[in-house]
């Protein structure tokens, strides 16, 4: 009887395996390898067929400020151009809602992945994970879509958003037509209902309580749960804090401010 050798080099043809019907390990290790790459392939292609889909049956997106108008003008308010929105209300918004705004280009990966981490560790919907610019296109493109519905079309236009605009056109954008408090729309109403004042003379304060308040604009609504508003106002002062749009003093002195809970108009 004679033995087989099996300690030949690696990918060698050992004499008298074949007809055994067994085949090299590196052989097989090959053969598994290309196996896992069909669906890794399957979904490289799969998510290419998507994404051309969606790039061409979502809105352009060139047609924003037409839209924000027509939105603002059915609010009853007035929409906002760049150089109205005060810094502070921008740097708030970004501390709460979009940390790196200025950074990404509609999409924030990393945002997303830790807000689904946040709402699997808590069993919870508490985040969104959406961009400032994926709010902006479904409050303007998708209105009445449901939120799961709108999530991925959103996704598409608010990169395109990115294109055609750029970051200041973008946060006025958004200021001009997001809720801001029980039947509010936009930062300008919500500066003269809540403080009594333009918006452009938002203080620090005003600003987190104005930023704070998109989230659940009517739970947070200092007209009608002012505790609850204050709370949410100095988590945003805290944020602010630290992403280094002010100093731990300036946010001290924010929380001692009373919550405004509507002067009028103005």
């Amino acid at each position: 009887m004679t033995l087989l050798a099996l300690d030949g080099a690696p990918g060698e043809r050992v004499p008298g395996l074949a007809s055994a019907g067994v085949r090299p390990v590196a052989a097989r290790r090959r053969g598994r390898g290309g196996l896992l790459g069909i669906p890794a392939l399957l979904l490289l292609v799969g998510a290419a067929v998507l994404s051309a889909y969606l790039w061409l049956t979502t809105p352009a997106g060139d047609d924003l400020q037409a839209r924000v108008l027509a939105v603002a003008a059915a609010t009853g308010t007035v929409a906002l151009q760049p150089a109205e929105v005060p810094p502070v209300l921008a740097q708030a918004v970004v501390a709460v809602e979009d940390e790196r705004f200025y950074v990404h280009h509609g999409l924030d990966t990393v945002g997303t992945t830790r807000a689904g981490w946040d709402d699997l560790s808590r069993w919870c919907a508490c985040e969104g994970g959406s961009t400032v610019t994926q709010q902006l296109a479904k409050l303007v493109y998708y209105p009445n879509d449901g939120r799961i519905a709108r999530k991925v079309p959103g996704m598409a236009v608010a990169f395109k958003l990115e294109i055609h605009y750029d970051k200041a056109q973008i946060m006025a954008a958004y200021l001009s037509v997001v809720p801001t408090g029980y039947g509010l729309t936009g930062a300008r109403a919500a500066a003269c209902a809540y403080f009594g004042h333009p918006v452009a003379q938002v203080t620090i304060a005003e600003a987190a309580q104005l930023a704070g308040g998109v989230q659940a604009p009517s739970a947070y609504d200092a007209r009608y749960h002012p505790e609850v508003a204050k709370a949410r106002r100095d988590y945003a002062l805290e944020r602010m804090v630290q992403v280094g749009s002010i100093t731990e003093q300036q946010a001290l002195a924010g929380m001692l401010a009373p919550v405004a809970s509507g002067t009028g108009h103005c």
